[in-house]
């Protein structure tokens, strides 16, 4: 089967969970030929198995508003994209702009704007263009009246001359994947299944797909673009109608491609209830928890008597979202009653802009909740509270820091899946987590969860594990038995090589040239045996998984 991976962030060049996950995507189903369509800058791509290869790459951030892509066969062309339209050309854009612009207005808009934006898809496809067009005058005026056309919403009713300007320039950005040259029969034409890593933007293009060719997509969501927008704090300063118009439009197009999706899988229930309440089917929704590799953490989770039973271990991306000042609160009330308590808080490296300033003001808060020790329990000038960086002398690997405590603790005021709990579970530690995002679908009755903002409870929760180590011990081992059962790298490969093969099932089917009969290849040929080399020379050719 070939699969038209469409990638979130640019992999196979960039790194971070989504492309860890993309790798062992294509690595693990190795029966299959993945073509890598990325999206995001360009650069040295890490080495790629011999089943994968990079189809095209686009930087949608260009500054002229033309998408730079490269790829296997053709660049595309940026001349085309710059061009003028001509008089049939701009009444085609103008009509589809306006249904666009009209369903991101009304109240029930979803049929306007999907029409708007497939037409404006057909006009990128057919004479290029759209960029310039989508930052003209033209358009302005045309979103200007549907904000002002009887029955438009309250928020964008309010939206001045400035507002539409931001806008116009927001909705070029967003719908340039409608402007690049993946969009022929040597291209995404040729998958047999459009895989979309994200929704949005990284969707759209297998949005396309299906509309031109009929090929199915599948989105899989670890985390819901559309979350993200509306928790960003990037456009803080906007306008309350430009806030409205622009979410509309992320509200539209996600909606558009749930409900075009042949089926949708979210990494848990916290992302699969916003795709439901984006207008997603049920029937076509299957969680997938993202797999997460098991066998570094075999040892730690194996020894039952590792640990300090004192010492309470946080790691993480030092952010306010995680409340570090909320557990130090708490851990300030553990310590009033357990004097011999000690919290480590260890940072991954990858910090979120502004996340030194944090680090600093929880540094000095801890100062203040935590003088200088006496001689007593500890040497004189030490901090019951020490933070560390992974990967340094004192806590060189996640398996370490780990190990180095009896109990993980999770303070967050917002998460998606929190990777750190799965590793912690595979640790067969104990666990104490605030109930935000997927904590309950991970945990599933084998940590304490507690309130978030409530410094007392989760105060309260760890104290009563750190004072009962048999219990500690029996939720820690039940924590790893679920997390080796539902959150591995394994039992993820398979669900997909299952789903994989059942939407192939059900698509139509496709006889591209050059691929020979129908039915030259006979199903005998994919399976290893001593006949597989006779089944394939009954053929016209060698199998394509």
């Amino acid at each position: 089967m070939r699969i038209g991976l469409l990638t979130e962030g640019g992999y196979p060049y960039a790194t971070g969970d989504s492309g860890r996950w993309c790798e062992r995507l294509v690595r693990g189903l190795g029966q299959h030929r993945f073509d890598l369509y990325a999206l995001g800058p360009a650069g040295t791509p890490r080495p790629l198995p011999p089943n994968a290869r990079v189809a095209r790459t686009a930087d949608l951030g260009g500054p002229d508003g033309t998408p730079a892509t490269s790829g296997a066969w053709s660049p595309c062309e940026p001349r085309a994209s710059r061009r003028a339209y001509g008089r049939h050309e701009r009444r085609r854009f103008t009509e589809a702009c306006h249904r666009l612009a009209t369903g991101l207005c009304a109240e029930d808009g979803e049929v306007p704007f999907a029409e708007g934006l497939y037409a404006l898809a057909e006009l990128a496809r057919e004479r290029g263009g759209l960029p310039g067009a989508l930052r003209s005058d033209d358009a302005v005026r045309v979103l200007e009246s549907a904000c002002r056309a009887p029955g438009a919403r309250r928020g964008a009713a309010a939206a001045g001359l400035p507002d539409h300007l931001a806008f116009a320039e927001h909705l070029e950005r967003a719908l340039r994947p409608l402007s690049l040259d993946w969009y022929g029969e040597d291209a995404l034409g040729a998958a047999d299944l459009c895989h979309a890593a994200a929704g949005g933007a990284t969707a759209l293009p297998g949005l396309l797909a299906k509309r031109f060719f009929g090929t199915p997509l599948l989105v899989t969501e670890y985390g819901v673009p559309l979350r993200a927008h509306y928790l960003s704090t990037a456009g803080a300063d906007r306008s309350a109608p430009l806030r409205a118009l622009l979410a509309a439009l992320h509200g539209r197009l996600a909606g558009e491609i749930y409900r075009q999706a042949a089926l949708l899988t979210p990494g848990n229930a916290h992302a699969r209830r916003w795709q439901e309440k984006c207008g997603a089917d049920r029937a076509r929704i299957r969680t997938v928890h993202p797999g997460m590799a098991a066998d570094r953490f075999a040892e730690v989770g194996e020894d039952e008597e590792s640990g300090d039973p004192a010492t309470l271990v946080w790691v993480g991306r030092v952010e306010p979202a995680k409340d570090l000042i909320g557990l130090l609160h708490a851990f300030a009330e553990i310590r009033a009653r357990r004097p011999d308590a000690r919290l480590r808080i260890v940072a991954v490296p990858e910090r979120e802009p502004g996340g030194g300033a944090y680090l600093t003001y929880c540094k000095g808060l801890a100062a203040q909740l935590f003088p200088d020790e006496a001689p007593g329990a500890h040497a004189v000038g030490e901090n019951p509270v020490t933070f560390e960086e992974l990967g340094g002398p004192e806590a060189p690997t996640l398996e370490d820091t780990y190990a180095s405590g009896a109990l993980v603790v999770l303070s967050s005021l917002a998460e998606g899946f929190p990777a750190s709990l799965v590793e912690a579970m595979f640790c067969a530690r104990a666990t104490v987590s605030t109930d935000v995002g997927a904590v309950v679908e991970i945990i599933g009755g084998t940590g304490l969860v507690v309130p978030p903002r409530n410094p007392r409870a989760l105060a309260d929760a760890c104290l009563a594990l750190l004072r009962d180590p048999e219990r500690r011990h029996r939720l820690g081992a039940a924590a790893r038995a679920r997390a080796l059962e539902l959150f591995t790298v394994e039992q993820n490969l398979a669900a997909f090589r299952g789903i994989y093969l059942e939407l192939l099932s059900h698509a139509p089917v496709r006889h591209r040239p050059g691929d020979g009969v129908p039915f030259a290849h006979p199903a005998e040929a994919h399976v290893p045996g001593s006949w597989t080399h006779k089944a394939v020379a009954a053929g016209t050719g060698a199998p394509d998984a």
